[in-house]
């Protein structure tokens, strides 16, 4: 805990602190003995003016009078009264050495120790000089004073923020003993570890609720990964069983037995057929990581959907009449987006051949491109007999069939790759149902296209 950064960070936010308080200890210190040594002085030249006014209208006599009044009185200030040449005529002031105007003196007090006198003389008519002055104190005492209270103060400060701190370095540390616990045993390969939350919303928790959809993440991708190789195996070894069958045939049969062209020629076409198959599915998944890594961003150029959309449906509208199919173009609208035009006429292709491929007979395939709410749109719909709402969110993953028995042509990976373009397009790709049948649509980000 001690090597703790919220500890480190309340020590520095505590140092920060006691920095401030000591100088507005200092700033309070000055501006207070600044007040008070003003008031000091108004007072003294208050008393100055009243003896110097009672000087010109009771004369020496009055003045000194009044002086010798004054220093009887308890807690009054010092006076002195001189005489022409500097001769000492009242107040314990006079005979003091003192220039005109302000000065200060030390002296001996009542008690015989030494204090700083403050003290203005004032030359009167006729050569006289009159002294008024005292000891300043009670500036010294409050300057003490408050010394003493903004030392208690710094010294609060201090243990007020080493006690937050460590509180906060218990408190944290506890929470990222959690985060790293976890993470810990998710190293040990538990994946199903996750970060607890206190659902107080702070920066910790912000944290720990992105590390756990981060492990949900991963945990998904392991899982798919694992999928994906199990369905890679299943996928490659019917070709592979059935390449090695025709092979076997082919070499098992006895010496001297006859072989026609037409048996070899078939057997080596069933090679070839398997062997198509299986590059066509590595060339696939090598074209599916292609476009996932975004390499073919950079050559997006202005492209028009609908006019792709008629080169589609131009091509394979024979193959689907010959099958006794339907494959309709809606009326298109001009929409120009940037992208990738081989890339995504092979979206389409890849929707259009699973749409015909698995509408069945007779169906009907509709392929549209139009603007909603100021996003283009691709769609691909059908009047076959669709697919199940729990299957659809899985239609995207790679090998992933309807048909467990995978006895129709095809790898599983046409829709994955339909995904995987959509994305490099910044896409969305949804499934809804045509009733009957499935509608496929592709909705390109808001200002892609325009009319």
């Amino acid at each position: 805990m001690w090597r703790s950064a919220s500890l480190r960070l309340a020590a520095l936010y505590t140092l920060a602190f006691t920095a401030a308080v000591a100088v507005l200890g200092l700033v309070t210190l000055l501006t207070t003995r600044a007040a008070l040594s003003q008031q000091f002085d108004a007072r003294i030249l208050s008393e100055s003016a009243a003896l110097a006014q009672e000087f010109r209208v009771e004369g020496v006599l009055g003045v000194a009078d009044a002086v010798q009044e004054r220093d009887r009185t308890p807690g009054a200030l010092d006076y002195g009264l001189e005489g022409p040449g500097g001769r000492p005529i009242a107040g314990r002031l006079a005979g003091r050495r003192a220039v005109a105007g302000w000065s200060t003196l030390r002296m001996a007090g009542a008690g015989g120790e030494r204090e700083k006198v403050r003290l203005h003389a004032a030359a009167l008519v006729g050569g006289y000089r009159l002294l008024v002055g005292g000891d300043d104190e009670d500036i010294d005492a409050v300057d003490d004073l408050l010394a003493r209270r903004f030392a208690l103060a710094t010294v609060g400060v201090v243990l007020i923020g080493l006690a937050g701190g460590y509180g906060l370095a218990r408190g944290m540390g506890r929470r990222i003993a959690a985060l790293t616990d976890a993470a810990e045993a998710i190293i040990d390969g538990d994946l199903s570890r996750r970060v607890p939350a206190t659902r107080s919303g702070d920066d910790l928790d912000r944290l720990a609720a992105t590390f756990n959809r981060m492990l949900d993440r991963i945990a998904t991708l392991m899982e798919s990964l694992r999928q994906v190789s199990s369905d890679i195996a299943h996928e490659l070894r019917t070709p592979l069983t059935r390449l090695r069958g025709r092979l076997e045939a082919s070499l098992g049969r006895p010496a001297g037995a006859e072989r026609t062209s037409a048996e070899e020629s078939g057997a080596l076409e069933g090679a070839l057929a398997d062997l198509d198959a299986i590059l066509a599915t590595f060339a696939a998944l090598l074209r599916i990581a292609q476009i996932e890594g975004g390499a073919r961003r950079s050559g997006f150029q202005a492209i028009d959907l609908a006019a792709i959309s008629r080169t589609v449906v131009e091509a394979f509208a024979p193959s689907a009449e010959d099958a006794g199919q339907r494959l309709e173009l809606e009326r298109p609208a001009s929409v120009v987006i940037e992208g990738d035009r081989e890339l995504v006429t092979q979206m389409l292709v890849n929707l259009v051949e699973n749409g015909l491929r698995h509408a069945g007979p007779r169906a009907c395939v509709r392929v549209g491109c139009c603007v909603q709410r100021g996003r283009p749109v691709i769609s691909v719909s059908d009047d076959g007999p669709g697919v199940p709402a729990s299957e659809r969110e899985r239609l995207f993953d790679r090998f992933h069939r309807l048909e467990a028995s995978r006895s129709t042509p095809g790898s599983g990976l046409g829709l994955a790759m339909v995904a995987a373009i959509a994305k490099l397009h910044g896409a969305e790709v949804s499934l809804h149902d045509a009733a009957p049948g499935l509608d496929v649509r592709v909705t390109f980000p808001a200002g892609a296209g325009t009319l």
